[in-house]
C-alpha cells in the first residue's frame, strides 16, 4: 500500500538531495513513453558494461547474462567489474571509451564519483545508461533502467508490519533500522520507501526502535558487508536488548538480513521478522524454512534483457521505451527511466514467485 503517495515521493527527493546534492525520487504514471533514441552505429559494436563489486549474486549473474545476451545480439562485450573500488571502475570505463565503445552502462559502485569518465564517454559520442543505481551530479548520463526502488522500499516496511502482526496481533513491537550503503544512490531509495510506510507507526506508538537510531545516518551498512551489518546488530542486541525482545528488524538486502539472523541466533534470541531483497539462494531457503521473512523479487534476467533492448534499440536509431520522464533528477538533470515492478516474496508465494527460474524454481518446489 502507498502511504505517502507524492507527498511521500517529494520528502524523499528532498533528503536525498540534502544528503547527497541529488535527488532520486518516483511517480504513479502506469503509461510508457518514448524519447528519441541515438544515431545508428554498427551491429558488432563494443558495448561497455561497468559492473560495481561482487557484494550479491545478482551482480555476478548480471556478468553472465550481459556476456551472453550481447554476443548473441551480435554486439562485442566488454564487461568489467571493479572489485578494486571506484578507482578501478573510473580506469574501467575511461578503458572503455579507448576501446571505442558505443554504449557503456554502469553500475556505479559510486554514482557520484564518476564525472571525469561519464565526460569522457559522452565526448566520445558514446550513449551512457545508468544500470540499477543512477549515475549522480551529472549531465552526461542518457538513460536509467532499473527496478522501481521506492516501490522495493515500501514492500519492504509493509512486509516487516505484516509479519510481525502475524505473530503477535498487536503491537507495540520492537523493530530496528538497517541500511544498505551510504555511497550507493539506491541505498536512501529503499530506506525512505521502507520509512514512508514504517514512520507513521513510530509516530504512533505500534513500532519502537529501542536504540533510538531511526535516521538513515544511523542505520547504514558501509559496502553492503555483512560483517557491518553483524557487528552493528551484535552491539544493538548487547546495548539495548537485555530484557526486551526483538519483534522485527528492516534489512535492505539478503546478505544484510542474513547477517542480523547469525546476531540473533549467537545472542540465543528468538529470531525477529528480517526483510531482504535480491532473491539469493540461502535466502529462499530461509525463508522456506521459516526463518527470513521475506525477501523481494527483482528478476536480474530481465532487467539486464530490457537493457540490450535499450542497445539494440539504440543501434538501430529507434526511440527507446520510458515509463517514467520525471521523478530521476540526479541533481543536474532529469534523467529518462524505465522501471520494471518489484515483487514481495514471503512463505506464502515462494513457491509460485520462482516457477520460471531456473536456479530458484527448483529449490521452491
Amino acid at each position: 500500500m502507498r502511504m505517502f503517495g507524492k507527498a511521500g515521493k517529494a520528502a524523499a527527493v528532498a533528503a536525498i538531495a540534502a544528503l547527497a546534492l541529488t535527488a532520486c525520487g518516483r511517480t504513479d504514471s502506469g503509461s510508457s513513453t518514448s524519447t528519441a533514441g541515438g544515431e545508428a552505429f554498427p551491429k558488432d559494436s563494443l558495448i561497455g558494461v561497468a559492473l560495481p563489486q561482487k557484494t550479491s549474486e545478482n551482480w555476478v549473474l548480471a556478468e553472465k547474462l550481459f556476456n551472453d545476451g550481447l554476443t548473441s545480439a551480435g554486439f562485442k562485450p566488454d564487461v568489467q567489474f571493479a572489485n578494486g573500488g571506484v578507482s578501478e571502475q573510473q580506469n574501467q570505463i575511461s578503458a572503455m571509451v579507448t576501446k571505442g565503445a558505443k554504449v557503456i552502462i554502469v553500475g556505479a559502485i559510486d554514482g557520484a564519483q564518476l564525472g571525469t569518465q561519464l565526460q569522457q564517454a559522452k565526448d566520445s559520442g558514446a550513449t551512457v545508461i545508468a544500470y540499477d543505481r543512477l549515475l549522480l551530479n551529472t549531465e552526461n548520463v542518457d538513460y536509467y533502467v532499473a527496478y522501481d526502488n521506492f516501490k522495493v522500499g515500501e514492500l519492504q516496511g509493509q512486509a516487516l508490519l505484516d509479519g510481525m502482526k502475524a505473530k503477535k496481533a498487536t503491537g507495540p513491537y520492537n523493530v530496528e533500522l538497517f541500511a544498505g550503503s551510504p555511497d550507493d544512490a539506491n541505498a536512501k531509495v529503499f530506506f525512505d520507501g521502507a520509512m514512508s510506510v514504517l514512520k507513521p507507526k513510530i509516530d504512533d506508538g505500534t513500532l519502537k526502535v529501542v536504540s533510538g537510531q531511526t535516521s538513515f545516518e544511523q542505520a547504514v551498512t558501509q559496502g553492503w558487508k555483512a560483517e557491518n551489518a553483524q557487528r552493528r546488530a551484535d552491539t544493538l542486541l548487547t546495548g539495548s536488548y537485555g530484557t526486551a525482545s526483538l519483534d522485527g528488524v528492516l534489512s535492505p538486502n539478503d546478505t544484510l538480513a542474513r547477517a542480523v539472523l547469525t546476531s540473533v541466533k549467537a545472542a540465543g534470541k528468538p529470531l525477529p521478522v528480517v526483510t531482504g531483497q535480491d532473491s539469493e539462494v540461502e535466502s529462499v531457503k530461509s525463508i522456506i524454512a521459516g526463518e527470513q521473512y521475506s525477501t523481494i523479487n527483482k528478476d536480474t534476467r530481465k532487467l539486464v534483457e530490457h537493457a540490450i533492448t535499450m542497445v539494440k534499440d539504440l543501434q538501430a536509431g529507434k526511440e527507446l521505451e520510458i515509463n517514467d520522464k520525471d521523478s530521476y533528477n540526479n541533481g543536474v538533470k532529469t534523467v529518462p527511466a524505465y522501471l520494471l515492478p518489484p515483487q514481495i516474496v514471503t512463505a506464502e508465494n515462494v513457491k509460485t514467485a520462482y516457477v520460471d527460474d531456473p536456479v530458484l524454481g527448483p529449490i521452491t518446489k
